[in-house]
């Protein structure tokens, strides 16, 4: 039950939790497969068997055993430190510090009683170092750990001079010592470095998933805003109407009602299809309708110039939605009279017009007019409209005209550079791991 258990729980953890788990365990087993490989070799010819070198050697096994569990224990800390996930407290490396000197005091006591020979103490001073160096290599840049290493290298080379080692073995301590501290560094630092680089790709993943999620809210509640805004409007105005017949006995109002429950009803649909995330705005159909919607308003609309019929998708749709907006924000400011929409395509560029009169300029804190802007009363509109065009590489120009006018200029080029359509339906695979998001 008990390896049932831990088998379910490793199946639950993701790849790089997996992966990052096998790091820390053999940070945690280096210590222990060094010491008791070069730490008890000796014993079996090296170290003489008589009862001091014997006893020096015992003590020289347990202060390094007391080493790898401290090593083991610090492990965790120093791991989450070079990740910057923690901070080391330095003071948890005073005992294993201490415990390094003990260790080269027993070792130059083993030398001074000549109870091991040249082949073991090289040895075990190669492992000396080993445990310590292990949390020290992650909390250390590596220029100041090599310099540490050279320090212990010196001290180690000094002790062992001071009781009667010479030539030859005192020579080869200098290697030996180095080479357990850069073996350290080299079996710890690129390991922890991997798995660094791994969260770091890791938690971009996430940021990635995150911005794809706003984004899509942020498209959602522009294509609501883009939807409703023209339909609620004629909506009110179409409403308006029918309550001044009524009060008069007309019998029209039944029709103004009537038109009201069928924009009511095809903006329930338009909803739905932009939940869906399937909406395309058609610029012909956006033409027509901001025609007629003008004219039931009472303004005088003429569209002239090209159809679009022949434009790319991606531009239509995104021409569509200016056409939209446009004919919103005519409704909703001013008190226009006439509108005109003019749509003129060439080799380069395909250029949208509306210009309407009768627009009320409101002048903002900072000098700037609103007249006509769908921001004007904290709306996004035109800020929309210019994100949109930013996908195809257009612009949008709006502002006043002079002599009561209002112009929006949308221009957007043509030609082999025009970005595929990433307006309405967003690809299934781009929806996927936004989907997911939400999910969690």
């Amino acid at each position: 039950m008990l390896v049932r258990g831990w088998r379910r729980s490793w199946q639950k953890r993701s790849k790089l939790e997996r992966i990052d788990l096998y790091s820390r365990l053999t940070l945690s087993v280096i210590p222990w497969l060094f010491t008791l490989s070069w730490q008890l070799v000796p014993f079996k010819s090296d170290i003489r068997h008589a009862p001091l070198p014997i006893a020096l050697g015992v003590a020289l096994l347990l202060v390094s055993l007391v080493q790898c569990l401290l090593s083991n224990r610090n492990v965790k800390l120093s791991y989450a430190h070079y990740l910057g996930t923690a901070v080391f407290p330095r003071r948890r490396q005073l005992p294993p510090l201490v415990l390094l000197v003990v260790s080269l005091a027993l070792l130059a006591a083993m030398a001074a009683v000549d109870g091991v020979d040249d082949a073991g103490l090289l040895l075990m001073t190669m492992n000396a170092p080993v445990a310590f160096a292990i949390t020290q290599a992650l909390l250390s840049p590596v220029r100041t750990f090599l310099i540490q290493s050279f320090v212990v290298t010196a001290l180690n080379v000094g002790v062992l001079a001071a009781v009667g080692v010479r030539d030859g073995t005192l020579a080869g301590v200098v290697p030996t010592t180095l080479f357990g501290c850069i073996l350290t560094l080299i079996s710890v630092r690129p390991s922890a470095w991997s798995m660094a680089v791994m969260w770091q790709a890791e938690e971009a993943r996430d940021l990635q998933a995150r911005l794809a999620v706003a984004e899509e809210r942020l498209r959602f509640g522009r294509d609501l805003h883009d939807v409703l805004g023209r339909n609620l409007a004629v909506i009110a105005l179409k409403s308006e109407l029918a309550v001044e017949l009524a009060q008069r006995g007309r019998p029209e109002a039944v029709d103004q009602m009537v038109e009201v429950q069928r924009i009511a009803r095809t903006s329930q649909q338009e909803v739905r299809d932009v939940v869906r995330g399937y909406r395309e705005a058609d610029l012909s159909t956006e033409l027509a309708g901001a025609r007629g919607v003008l004219s039931a308003a009472g303004i005088r609309c003429e569209v002239t110039g090209d159809t679009g019929d022949r434009l790319p998708a991606p531009v239509q749709s995104a021409l569509g939605w200016v056409v939209r907006e446009a004919a919103t924000n005519v409704l909703r400011h001013g008190d226009p009279c006439h509108c005109t929409i003019r749509l003129r395509t060439s080799a380069d560029a395909v250029v949208l017009l509306v210009e309407n009169d009768g627009a009320v300029a409101a002048t903002r804190p900072d000098g700037r007019s609103e007249a006509g802007d769908g921001s004007a009363s904290g709306g996004s509109g035109l800020a929309g409209l210019r994100e949109r065009l930013r996908v195809v590489d257009g612009s949008l120009d709006a502002g006043p005209a002079g002599n009561g006018l209002f112009r929006l200029t949308a221009t957007i080029p043509l030609g082999p550079a025009t970005p595929p359509a990433r307006l309405g339906k967003p690809p299934a695979a781009r929806e996927a791991p936004v989907l997911q998001e939400e999910r969690r």
